[in-house]
């Protein structure tokens, strides 16, 4: 008789004080035969499962496959019809349990999302084997380690290793299902709530961490280590850093990998923290960059307002202090404003029109409201907003960015979307004719991903925070934390552990 294995996707980065709100709708689920198709031949922890569980010619049930981009918490409905259903498809019986999560859902009716989720599933089958993938950002909680046989993470930041995390999780999990090995999972929970932009895994502590982890998993009987940086913008207790190590029937090896490691990010937490400079000293700095040798826009990154961590696509504050300081050539790209969208797009082609953008979606979590730029230009392009990615991150998808226009006021050509967009791809300019190279300035509503696609045709970056707060600043005093153990460093410079 074949194996039956359950597979689902539940991936939701939950950013408790982002203003957009999260329903159903929002995740775009796939059930049951839609949801193996969707995932099938998918880059994704889902897609290695698929593979896998294919490759021994199991019986497999999808109950879910969804994701929705990081927002608000996650509609008390959406999160229990989901969870139901991969609930029911494992109450029905199975011989094991492949999930890809993400590690820092929080739900109006569950904080800690992913470990009760978990909880729910062992009640119902506690010995059946399971193995979960997580995200980097994952926020880990007791219950997600007392629950899961086999956790593992991403270890690229950006995100690039999402198949090769699900198929490290999958092959251990066959190994376990053929008595091959006994995976024991260690943890540890560091009191340090780590910013977003220092979990590049290419530079500092996070790089040594994470290096750390691949050298320790070429020891006997480790079989995966796992970094998490946690997501600090997920208000909930567990939020922060973590270490978790699966080892081979020795779970004093495990704690005691995952010691050492977390050990080691302790001793450099300083490394974690991530000091927002003053947008004018930043801004300063690009037209420094910009006057210097090289050819190429000079890339200012607006991360307190990223989308792919909740952001609203929508704050001005960037270009507003670019223009106040006289800066020129400026591309921006994109806005996302619905009503801006309307209004160009009827005004028409080559018009030229006064218009409020941005700025008008209230921050409601951080008691912040700003006032919409009237800013005055010409209608240069209109599109559906659709286009293929070239890569190299989610090479082949379709972004689309609702109906777009692209409008020149003089100082700064700005892409004025329907639909929040994270920017990791040329064709969020040139699908309107705007080739973004060709400027000396890009503003970017991104951390990370834009890039693998824009540092190659720029001359240099700077990261630029917002002084008055956006969703995503990097700046933790912006934000109302109430609900994050404590103390934790940096909200608690004193910390000991």
């Amino acid at each position: 008789m074949p194996l039956k294995i359950v597979i689902a996707r539940l991936n939701h980065e939950t950013n408790t004080f982002s203003p957009i709100p999260t329903p159903l709708e929002a995740f775009e689920p796939s059930w049951d035969e839609a949801a193996y198709r969707s995932q099938k031949g998918a880059r994704t922890a889902m897609g290695a499962f698929l593979d896998i569980a294919d490759g021994i010619n199991a019986t497999i049930v999808t109950p879910l496959s969804a994701t929705a981009n990081p927002s608000a918490t996650v509609a008390a409905d959406a999160y229990t019809l989901m969870t139901d259903a991969i609930v029911r498809a494992i109450e029905a019986g199975c011989d094991a349990i492949m999930l890809d999560l993400h590690g820092a859902m929080v739900a109006e009716n569950a904080d800690d999302g992913e470990g009760v989720l978990l909880e729910r599933i062992r009640k119902i089958a506690p010995h059946v084997p399971m193995c979960v993938a997580l995200d980097l950002h994952g926020n880990v909680t007791q219950k997600i380690v007392d629950h899961a046989d086999i956790v593992v993470s991403f270890k690229t930041y950006p995100h690039i290793d999402m198949y090769e995390t699900g198929a490290h999780a999958g092959h251990l999990l066959m190994d376990m299902l053929q008595e091959k090995s006994r995976p024991l999972v260690g943890w540890r929970q560091l009191p340090i709530l780590s910013a977003t932009l220092t979990s590049n895994t290419s530079a500092s502590a996070m790089q040594r961490a994470v290096a750390a982890a691949f050298a320790a998993e070429k020891e006997d009987g480790v079989l995966a280590v796992s970094i998490f940086a946690g997501f600090p913008l997920s208000d909930f207790r567990d939020a922060g850093m973590s270490v978790v190590v699966v080892a081979d029937g020795d779970a004093a090896l495990a704690d005691q990998v995952a010691e050492k490691i977390a050990r080691q990010m302790w001793n450099e937490r300083q490394g974690f923290f991530y000091d927002s400079t003053p947008l004018r000293q930043s801004l300063a700095h690009a037209r420094e960059l910009a006057a210097g040798p090289g050819t190429g826009p000079v890339l200012l990154l607006d991360h307190s307002d990223n989308v792919m961590s909740g952001g609203t696509c929508n704050t001005m504050d960037v270009l507003e202090a670019a223009l106040a300081e006289g800066m020129t050539d400026i591309a921006v790209g994109p806005t996302a404003d619905p009503q801006a969208v309307a209004t160009l797009i009827s005004a028409g082609l080559g018009a030229t029109v006064t218009v409020a953008v941005g700025n008008s979606v209230a921050l409601a979590q951080q008691g912040i409201t700003k006032t919409p730029l009237q800013l005055t230009g010409k209608v240069l392009a209109i599109t559906d907003g659709n286009f293929r990615v070239s890569g190299p991150i989610y090479t082949g998808s379709t972004i689309q960015m609702g109906r777009s226009v692209l409008f020149d006021i003089g100082a700064a050509h700005i892409v004025i979307t329907e639909e929040r967009v994270e920017p990791y791809d040329l064709g969020v300019f040139t699908s309107l004719g705007l080739d973004p190279a060709s400027k000396a300035f890009l503003i970017l509503k991104s951390r990370m991903y834009c890039r693998p696609v824009f540092v190659p045709v720029s001359k240099g970056l700077e990261e630029c925070d917002s002084d008055s707060g956006g969703p995503t600043s990097s700046n933790f005093d912006l934000f109302p934390i109430r609900k994050v153990r404590r103390p934790i460093y940096p909200l608690d410079a004193d910390t000991r552990w």
